[in-house]
This record gives structure tokens, sequence and C-alpha cells, in this order.
């Protein structure tokens, strides 16, 4: 940490939640601002989120990243103000079609020696965390794996045969922040290419318990995101509810939207 305080002018102030990541806030005395230091411990990882913020760059409505050493697994961040976690606040859906709209019109085409992977690699991630953390809570319900086994299939098939862009692939309200004039700011990208579509699940399904109220939700994002596909956004909800409701299964929850979610993946 003190090799890029030096490197950067920077102030170490306090540490702060990164995840898997060491994140510290800073003051970067050469320009008398706050940033953000990360550190991660996989240097592919922090390649793959330089490379995606780089792509960004051009939007306010995604960090600004400041400068990196991509050996080290380092990265600076621009602060963000107020910096309020989205999830500790209302937010509408016309607010979260703005920050869609920006992630898609800012974003370059794939270049040729992208480290990006395909949006199937994060697929296949994520389904194995939801296999490692219900083996870890002990939940051997058959109709559970057997769900999660239908919704992989579901979810590699959407993503190998949509549309290609830059996706954040980790869009959710814990990793968007309150930015100035009350935009969105997205955080903390594990980026791939693949269809864009695969960004808004989290925001139609936050707390839906009803198929219509989802319909409805869907339906009033895609009229507000241009090439946003309805049809696709309800397939990519349908194959990632159990991931969703992985958490409440693992805490022995059954309550209404557990119970939405594990039927919707079971179509």
């Amino acid at each position: 940490m003190n090799e890029f305080a030096a490197r950067w002018d920077l102030a170490l102030v306090a540490a702060g939640g990164g995840g898997t990541s060491r994140v510290f806030r800073c003051f970067k005395w050469d320009v008398g601002t706050w940033a953000w230091l990360k550190l991660t411990p996989e240097p592919g990882i922090a390649r793959e989120e330089a490379e995606a913020l780089v792509a960004w760059k051009r939007t306010p409505s995604v960090v600004t990243l400041l400068a990196q050493d991509l050996t080290a697994g380092a990265l600076l961040l621009a602060d963000v103000e107020p910096g309020v976690q989205v999830r500790q606040r209302a937010w509408t859906l016309a607010e979260v079609a703005a920050l869609l709209r920006d992630l898609r019109a800012s974003a370059p085409p794939r270049r040729e020696h992208s480290v990006l992977r395909p949006l199937s690699h994060r697929v296949d991630f994520v389904f194995d965390l939801a296999d490692r953390r219900l083996a870890a809570a002990d939940v051997t319900d058959p109709a559970a794996s057997t769900v999660l086994r239908q919704a992989r299939a579901a979810a590699l098939e959407l993503a190998g045969n949509g549309p290609v862009g830059l996706v954040h692939g980790d869009l959710h309200p814990a990793n968007v922040l309150s930015g100035p004039d009350t935009r969105m700011v997205a955080i903390d990208p594990r980026p791939a290419w693949g269809d864009p579509d695969f960004d808004a699940v989290d925001w139609v399904l936050e707390g839906a318990a009803d198929f219509a109220v989802l319909e409805q939700r869907i339906e009033e994002l895609a009229a507000l995101v241009p090439d946003q596909s309805p049809h696709r956004v309800l397939g990519w909800c349908r194959a990632l509810a159990a991931l969703i409701a992985v958490p409440g299964m693992c805490a022995g929850r059954d309550d209404a939207q557990t119970q939405f979610l594990m039927a919707l993946a079971d179509g």
C-alpha cells in the first residue's frame, strides 16, 4: 500500500468494504480530491475490470479509473459523491433505464485483443458458486439441484445466441452508487462480452413475488432502453431466478419471494 501511496501521491485514510478485494479511501494530494485504492488478489480480475472501465470512460454512469498497476492488481478509482449504495434508498425503473442506456451507448465494439471472456464464462462461474453455497449450507433438496441444472443450461443457451456487447456482469443495487444530480454510477464490474440484457435482471426481479408485476416491470424498462428485448430479459429472469433464490434456500426460508423465484426458474 505504501508503494501506491507514494507513486500516486495518496494519503490512506480508511479501509472500506470491497468483497474479495481490499479497498481504501484516500486523499489525492496532487489534485486535492478523494479517491479509492482497490487491491485485487487476482491480477486477472483487475485486468478485466480495468478494460471495462477504460471502455466506459466517456460515461459519467461508470466510476472513473484514475490509475492502474495490473501486475499488482491495483486500481485507483475516482470518488463518487454522495456515493450511497442504491440498495439503501428508493429507486425507479426510469433511473435504471438511464444507467442501462448509458452502458449500452458508451461501450465500444469488442476489440481483437480483449482480455474479457464470453458471458458464458460468467454464467458458469455464478452457477458454480451457487452449487458450492448450497453444498456448504447442506441443502440437499433434489428438486433445487434439478432446477439449478436446468437454469444453467437455459442461461448458457441465452449467452450463446444473443447480441454481443459489453456486459457489466454484476449490476445490482449494491454495486451502483448515487452520483451527482441523482445519476446512478456503476462500480465493481465483473465484465464479459455478451447480451447486455443480462444486466437488467436484478432490477426487474428486485422484491418481485408476482409474475404480472415482473412482466410489467420488464415492459416498462424495455420501453425506456433502446434495443432491449422484453422476451430475452424474461428469459434471463427465468434462467437466473434460482440463483437469486439461493441465499433464501441456504437460510432455510420459504417466503413468498423465494417460492416465486423457484417457480419462475422451474418454468
